[in-house]
């Protein structure tokens, strides 16, 4: 713990930078318990003290057709995102990479002709510019990924 904050200070970032996402889990946590659990069982034990007929809880988080719940999960969704991003990176900070040039087409070996013991190297002929026609390179995971969409 005392090595995360050393770290974080020579970094310049501030603590709550590195802890909204935490903090915004055990929020949710600590709120979906109280209206889902001990609400409920706090407020049926005061109606039994005060000899009240018995009602069903109506949870708060609920109203309005859930929308906090569903703006909770955006949020933490996103953030749960951007971190595995953030980890994938091996970076604190995630930052778009710069657009990769493909990989130059390689370029075929030379050919040797041989005439009467003689033999003389063939240079193909290269030009230096890409042909705008040929499709860029495909990764071997992208080659993957299209075989198996092509089977289904």
């Amino acid at each position: 713990m005392a090595e995360e904050n050393n770290s974080n200070s020579s970094s310049g970032e501030h603590w709550l930078t590195s802890k909204w996402r935490p903090a915004m889990g055990w929020m949710y946590m600590v709120v979906c318990t109280m209206d889902m659990v001990i609400f409920p069982v706090i407020w049926s034990v005061a109606q039994v003290i005060t000899k009240q007929p018995i009602t069903q809880w109506d949870p708060l988080t609920l109203r309005g057709a859930g929308l906090f719940h569903m703006a909770m999960g955006a949020v933490l969704g996103i953030a749960a995102f951007g971190r595995t991003q953030e980890k994938v990176a091996g970076a604190s900070v995630v930052t778009v990479p710069p657009p990769s040039t493909p990989d130059p087409a390689p370029q075929p070996a030379a050919v040797t002709t041989s005439v009467a013991s003689v033999s003389t190297p063939v240079q193909p002929v290269a030009s230096s510019t890409p042909d705008p026609t040929d499709p860029t390179p495909m990764s071997s995971k992208m080659a993957e990924r299209m075989a198996r969409f092509k089977k289904a």
